[in-house]
């Protein structure tokens, strides 16, 4: 009977180590190009041709854009890395690595030179080149074309609607440009600045435990100690909001055209789950969930927006075939959820499975943007066609077709807005 109890004994702590070492189903193992998340730079893509036997000619299209790649948004995270790696300094706790990460704040800082949240040169390249490749696919709408585009106040979102539209008139100097910023286009294009719903949600405890909940059991502290050293005397909560800041700057140097080095902070298991907490934050505040559609909601102007000029241009009342809006990754997440666009509307009661099917890297990296590009065939109908990123996904979920008439894509949009919008 003693040999049965040592035996179901080992049997028991055998399995219990097994289980603690079981791979989590929910974890995530993307690259670290992928895990820099909304900051990552634009992706390379190829654009998509329209099959000729189709039949189908490009007449206009309707661009929502976010600001191009940027120098991080505020010296926030650089300050409080360095005021927490010059105490463990002063304490003698920093270790080799701290004071390397040392260098790399120090690096970002003066590379910055007080450009916070400043389109740097890989963005207005990225807005250039997105511009470029709209004229080589559709010359036959750019050539000529009258076009209106409008940012919001920011400074990037402006700079990036200077660099887009002047590259287009760089390849044809016959095109009408009109071009309008600042606070008046707030509506559409920072209405989680305006929207009371949302701010309410914004507000609420709500979605805030969810994120704290998971953050608690998710993100990473051990690549903060071994910055700090195991000694450091954390204030409370300090640990993990240093783990935060620790990846808003690594995760931020691609888009400054800085070598982070990750790999000498972070193994590619913690930069996930950092990732993943962040992911979160940003499906929390700015997607649908069960929680909440404030998010997705405000954007039901912008929507409206794309329809009504799509349809003054059919009926004639428009002669403007290029619609251009620059905005945020906080302009994109809401619309794109709003218009349940492919990988970017999820819902779950299970939190921790976000990170697999809602991905703010797929969703919007630097300078991610949606066109909607309308087509008229030989017999005078209208189809659309939606890119998401400049490649072409379906846009009634469910249906895996490309081009869809226009009048049923519009029922389709017009139904994803609050009753109280539709047309």
């Amino acid at each position: 009977m003693k040999r049965l109890r040592i035996l179901l004994t080992a049997v028991a702590a055998l399995a219990g180590i097994l289980l603690s070492n079981a791979a989590d189903p929910t974890a995530t193992t993307y690259d670290a190009w992928q895990c820099q998340g909304s900051s990552m730079p634009y992706p390379v893509v190829t654009r998509v041709a329209v099959p000729d036997s189709l039949g189908l000619q490009a007449v206009m299209i309707n661009h929502v854009g976010r600001h191009g790649a940027r120098f991080l948004s505020s010296s926030r995270y650089t300050r409080a890395m360095s005021r927490a790696l010059a105490k463990a300094d002063s304490l003698g706790t920093i270790t080799p690595r701290g004071r390397e990460f040392r260098k790399l704040v120090d690096l970002i800082v003066a590379k910055t030179a007080s450009r916070w949240g400043a389109l740097d040169s890989l963005g207005m390249a990225e807005q250039r080149a997105i511009a470029s490749r709209l004229f080589q696919a559709f010359p036959e709408v750019v050539k000529n074309a009258r076009i209106h585009a409008i940012a919001s106040y920011s400074p990037r979102a402006i700079a990036s609607m200077d660099e887009f539209t002047h590259q287009l008139s760089r390849l044809d100097n016959h095109v009408e440009i009109y071009t309008s910023s600042g606070r008046q286009n707030s509506p559409l294009l920072r209405a989680f600045d305006l929207n009371d719903d949302y701010r309410d949600y914004i507000a609420s405890d709500g979605w805030r435990k969810v994120y704290s909940d998971f953050a608690d059991a998710a993100l990473p502290l051990a690549p903060v100690s071994r910055l700090l050293g195991v000694a450091y005397p954390y204030e409370e909560g300090e640990a993990q909001d240093l783990a935060k800041v620790m990846y808003k700057i690594i995760a931020g140097c691609s888009a400054m055209s800085v070598d982070a080095g990750w790999e000498r902070f972070l193994t590619l298991e913690e930069y996930n789950a950092m990732w993943s907490v962040e992911n979160l934050h940003h499906y929390l505040t700015y997607s649908a969930s069960t929680l909440s559609s404030a998010a997705p909601d405000m954007d039901s102007a912008l929507l409206l927006d794309i329809i009504k000029t799509t349809d003054a241009f059919i009926a004639g009342e428009s002669s403007t075939p290029i619609e251009l809006r620059f905005g945020h990754a906080e302009t994109l997440m809401p619309l794109l959820a709003l218009m349940h666009v492919p990988g970017c509307y999820y819902m779950t009661n299970y939190f921790d499975t976000v990170g697999l099917h809602w991905r703010d890297f797929y969703v919007v990296p630097m300078a991610s943007n949606i066109q909607l590009i309308l087509f008229k065939d030989a017999k005078g109908e209208y189809f659309v066609r939606l890119d998401l990123n400049e490649v072409p996904v379906p846009i009634i979920p469910g249906r895996s077709s490309l081009y869809v008439p226009w009048k049923t894509a519009r029922e389709y949009f017009n139904r994803c807005l609050p009753l109280i919008d539709q047309l």
